[in-house]
């Protein structure tokens, strides 16, 4: 025991307390020790019969997600809405408003839709011919693809054509940044299991815990904190886990992040993806926490309506 405490691995807080692992010492057995438990036939029977009432309305889905991760993890659990600029492009639309107002329609495979409205730079006679001319060659061109993929290469794979009298594929790529662009305050988020907080040592203190709430009630940071780094090769089903100090990212102070560990995944929904993950303390069972995360991202995930 000593000799693991003068390697890092485990702290001697107090002369009275026994040692606890450090931040280095959880890592260590989380990478090279833990093995992923197995969930018991009731846990399993549980999941399946909760997502099976839910499976085709995301909203539903999401508050079922996190509301069994809180109580199977006696932890946090938190689901994200899937990504809008995840999704590929279906079809877009441009719908006149008025001479100087066009009405942008995105759909996104998996039944996602964004409207976006824009003003011309000066007033145009849309002709018909000449506008479904345009909205023909921009989805000739750009669906297929993730809203991501456009926003970042809508310029080069529109530049070699010309002659649009419309205005409207000048307008898409001065404002793709905006136009193909992921809008957090459109993302839901569902959490359940703040209550399980208060039963843990580590948020005994009030201000603890105020910190956790604050957290959950800005949503950038909490979208940061749940997605930023991606999962190892960004897969789908497969558990991050995060612990203290690597929660520290650009825009979350130390002091609110530095105290929990997240364990995280990707779910799919048609072909948008989103996040769920469970938050706590540093001291959690890690091999559980991952084995309920990893099964609840297979239960939520599904393509063009089938569940995986």
């Amino acid at each position: 025991m000593s000799e693991l405490e003068m390697q890092g691995y485990l702290d001697h807080p107090h002369t009275s307390a026994g040692r606890v692992p450090t931040e280095r010492g959880y890592r260590t057995f989380v990478d090279e020790l833990m093995r992923t438990t197995s969930l018991s036939q009731e846990e399993a029977r549980r999941l399946e019969a909760a997502f099976k009432q839910v499976k085709h309305d995301t909203e539903d889905m999401l508050r079922a997600g996190s509301r069994l991760l809180g109580e199977l993890t006696n932890l946090l659990g938190v689901v994200l809405s899937p990504k809008l600029s995840t999704g590929v492009l279906e079809q877009l639309e441009v719908v006149p408003l008025s001479s100087s107002r066009v009405m942008f329609v995105l759909s996104v495979r998996g039944g996602l839709i964004r409207t976006l409205i824009f003003h011309l730079d000066a007033d145009l006679d849309l002709e018909r011919t000449d506008l479904a001319r345009v909205v023909s060659l921009l989805n000739e061109r750009l669906t297929g693809l993730t809203l991501d993929e456009i926003r970042r290469t809508c310029i080069p794979r529109m530049k070699d054509v010309s002659g649009d009298r419309t205005g409207v594929l000048k307008l898409v790529l001065s404002e793709s940044a905006v136009l193909f662009q992921e809008v957090s305050e459109g993302r839901q988020v569902a959490y359940g299991g703040t209550s399980n907080l208060l039963s843990q040592p580590e948020f005994q203190d009030p201000g603890d815990l105020r910190g956790v709430f604050e957290l959950l009630e800005d949503g950038s940071a909490l979208e940061q904190l749940l997605e930023d780094p991606a999962p190892p090769g960004d897969e789908v089903g497969r558990a991050a886990v995060s612990i203290g100090s690597e929660n520290a990212k650009e825009n979350l102070g130390k002091d609110r992040v530095t105290r929990y560990s997240v364990v995280t995944a990707r779910y799919v929904v048609g072909d948008t993806v989103g996040t769920l993950g469970v938050l706590g303390p540093m001291r959690m069972d890690y091999s559980r926490v991952v084995a309920l995360v990893e099964r609840m991202a297979g239960m939520m995930s599904y393509r063009s309506g089938s569940p995986q």
